[in-house]
């Protein structure tokens, strides 16, 4: 957890050096990888406990994106890295698993970074997570993180702004303290600031402090893994094998939001704005 707190710290010192949006701009080609090891057992459990998990004899889908966080971090603060990294949003993520994950299974992460994409509202890299366990990869992620700055529209090739999503049936009411960020970035290293407290979030734009994009879609996954949308299938419902997940708006804290679901879809939404859509895809 110190190695975080200096990481970002030096996110924070190098990031005022950095211009987004910069023409030739390249990203850093190795990667960065943490050897073979399970899980520790304690973290775990946390994280378990913060996100709604119940399943003690299989990793999280959203686990191993936290273990390759801190190997994420180091690239995106990295000198070589074009983009600042405070300021950064998460925009969306896909995560794939190839195969059941245990506990105790000594996975090797390995992260680097592989695309920088115009965007509507600035520029977005692509990080890629892989967990491999004896050389075969049995995980992956894509996520995406937006640095925002003037374009030019006229030459941005991102994607357009989406249509406003429907709503879908409520399924639950979840009612978020104010410590939530606190606790999750307890759980998951990820102290971002902007998670943390009323006034180190308005340091960064932020009126209030919000809830992380990443407890979101895990606590999304949580309720769909145990809720009445999950199907009858091994062990009583069917696996979640991947998800993809758009983080729309941020969750200030506290709140109560709903989870809604149809099918495979699922949402979270506030009294006036959609916080995250996404979708599962589940295998027997």
């Amino acid at each position: 957890m110190a190695a975080l707190g200096t990481t970002l710290l030096r996110g924070a010192v190098t990031s005022p050096f950095k211009r987004a949006g910069r023409p030739g701009a390249t990203l850093p080609a190795a990667p960065e990888v943490r050897p073979a090891a399970p899980a520790a057992p304690g973290p775990l459990a946390t994280y378990r406990s913060v996100c709604g998990f119940t399943g003690a004899d299989s990793l999280p889908l959203t686990y191993p994106h936290v273990l390759g966080f801190p190997l994420a971090l180091r690239i995106m603060t990295g000198r070589a890295f074009p983009l600042p990294v405070l300021g950064l949003v998460h925009t969306w993520i896909e995560i794939t698993r190839h195969r059941p994950l245990r506990p105790k299974d000594p996975l090797e992460l390995r992260v680097h970074a592989v695309e920088l994409t115009p965007h509507r509202r600035g520029t977005e890299v692509t990080m890629v997570t892989e967990a491999r366990l004896a050389g075969e990869t049995v995980w992956e992620s894509r996520s995406g993180y937006l640095s925002r700055h003037p374009t030019d529209t006229s030459a941005t090739t991102g994607p357009p702004a989406p249509p406003a999503p429907p709503a879908l049936p409520a399924v639950a009411e979840w009612r978020l303290p104010s410590d939530l960020g606190r606790r999750y970035g307890a759980a998951s290293g990820d102290r971002n600031p902007i998670h943390l407290h009323p006034l180190t979030a308005r340091l960064f734009g932020f009126p209030r402090h919000i809830a992380h994009g990443m407890w979101t879609v895990a606590r999304c996954l949580a309720e769909a893994e145990n809720g009445p949308a999950a199907s009858p299938g091994r062990g009583g419902r069917d696996a979640i094998l991947s998800v993809r997940a758009d983080f729309k708006a941020p969750v200030p804290l506290p709140a109560t939001v709903t989870y809604a679901a149809a099918g495979a879809d699922f949402q979270v939404r506030g009294e006036s704005r959609v916080h995250l859509t996404g979708s599962v895809f589940r295998g027997g």
